[in-house]
């Protein structure tokens, strides 16, 4: 792909991610912005028709653990180099250089991202996204949503997925058929978490008496967490995390 190519479609995802970040009505201290509820819920149905249709729900098969583990260290390895390069744009040095560390040591000891000795080393894995990139920058999280799949979301958020999919250096580097196989080893973590946490996610989806108002509720508390650092009473595992291509 030549480097203008590129240039304009990161520009593009720019323009979008400012478009739908900045769009739809501000979130106000008093609850919660939903303001496309009833299109939310139906959309959140759907997924968990979906999810019901593979398992969920029900007893799924056993995760096998090495497989599963693997496939965890290949997703945290190509989505480092977004990390950093959200690191850099929130000006945050030290996670840059601790993500940049930890992605040059798991990508060569680590056997491409296949092990991860950079957590033997104290290299923790240390997420971002361009959603917190937002934030940092004062940007309003916007109208909560409901991405069909994927599952909660925010205005920002979507924003932010966009952009990251689009800034990740990994896409410039890899031919195109490596560039998907990212793509899957990132959808296989999402399916091994789905099965590691089920107890966790069949108790949101199906054992709450309103599962969209908890799913919800699990989401914005968790994000804002994230995004502001502020303590919160209760801090909850997302259930439904987002896939920030």
């Amino acid at each position: 792909m030549s480097q203008p190519v590129q240039i304009a479609r990161l520009g593009a995802a720019l323009a979008l991610a400012a478009f739908v970040a900045g769009c739809g009505p501000t979130t106000t201290p008093e609850g919660v912005n939903d303001v496309y509820e009833p299109t939310n819920r139906k959309v959140f149905g759907a997924n968990q028709s979906f999810d019901s249709a593979f398992g969920g729900g029900g007893s799924g098969p056993d995760v096998p653990g090495p497989l599963a583990a693997a496939t965890a260290n290949l997703a945290s390895t190509v989505q480092a180099p977004s990390h950093v390069v959200n690191d850099v744009l929130q000006g945050d040095v030290e996670d840059a250089v601790h993500n940049s560390f930890r992605f040059a040591i798991n990508a060569t000891l680590g056997v491409g991202g296949i092990f991860d000795p950079a957590s033997s080393f104290g290299l923790e894995e240390r997420e971002n996204d361009f959603g917190r990139t937002l934030a940092v920058w004062g940007v309003d999280q916007g109208s909560y949503l409901v991405l069909p799949v994927i599952g909660p979301s925010s205005q920002r958020d979507l924003a932010g997925m966009v952009v990251d999919f689009a800034i990740n250096p990994v896409r410039y580097t890899l031919p195109v058929e490596e560039q998907f196989w990212t793509l899957a080893v990132r959808a296989g973590d999402e399916v091994f978490d789905r099965l590691r946490y089920s107890e966790s996610y069949d108790s949101v989806l199906y054992d709450s008496a309103d599962p969209y108002a908890q799913a919800r509720s699990i989401y914005l508390q968790n994000r804002n967490f994230e995004t502001s650092g502020d303590e919160a009473d209760d801090v909850y595992i997302d259930p439904y995390e987002d896939l920030d291509f």
